[in-house]
């Protein structure tokens, strides 16, 4: 098969080329196209993204969710979750970042794109578990990596680093049992040596 090496520019003219009006934004950084599209368009534009000639992105490679409520310790102007798949074309060796963001911040929701690339599956699930964010058309949206009885999303900004509950084994109940975190908020100052000579300095 012969193999094709694109431009990212050619790269972006091809996706705007193919998904026309469903493109809300297009750019290139470090040498990488990011597209952002509509959550009521992000299904068809994927579709678009994998069939379309010029596009060809065969595999997805990566899934991810984000939390903007504090990116970069400033306030983001828009919706507050964000879904982020890394694209890959094999046959035209040419990649895209492709973004959507969730409507609704009290229960964010998009489309599942698992139909389109079965690599998406464990990939949303793990934005569901860790995010909080809904795959709709998901046949097996569940926890994979938490407890089947976690509270709460561990990877939102406003999830606290201790978590809500912790677990321990009970030996009279010869079981496992949750409780209330019981860890104490601390800062720890690292002991500075001040000695003269120390490990042989001057």
């Amino acid at each position: 098969m012969t193999q094709y090496s694109v431009s990212p520019e050619a790269t972006r003219d091809a996706i705007v080329s193919a998904l026309g009006d469903k493109v809300r934004s297009i750019n290139i950084g470090l040498g990488e196209v990011t597209v952002v599209v509509a959550a009521a368009d992000y299904h068809a534009a994927a579709e678009l993204l994998r069939d379309s000639r010029e596009c060809r992105f065969e595999q997805l490679i990566d899934l991810c969710g984000v939390d903007f409520s504090e990116y970069k310790d400033a306030a983001h102007d828009g919706p507050r979750f964000c879904v982020v798949s890394h694209l890959l074309s094999v046959t035209l060796n040419q990649r895209v970042r492709l973004k959507v963001f969730a409507t609704d911040d009290a229960m964010p929701m998009v489309d599942s794109v698992n139909d389109i690339w079965n690599s998406a599956n464990w990939f949303e699930r793990e934005a569901f578990d860790l995010f909080g964010i809904v795959f709709n058309g998901h046949d097996d949206l569940r926890r994979i990596l938490t407890d089947y009885g976690f509270i709460g999303h561990p990877f939102r900004k406003d999830f606290p680093t201790t978590g809500h509950v912790e677990m321990r084994y009970d030996a009279e109940q010869a079981r496992v049992v949750y409780q209330p975190v019981t860890i104490e908020a601390r800062e720890i100052t690292p002991r500075i040596v001040r000695e003269d000579k120390y490990g042989g300095l001057q």
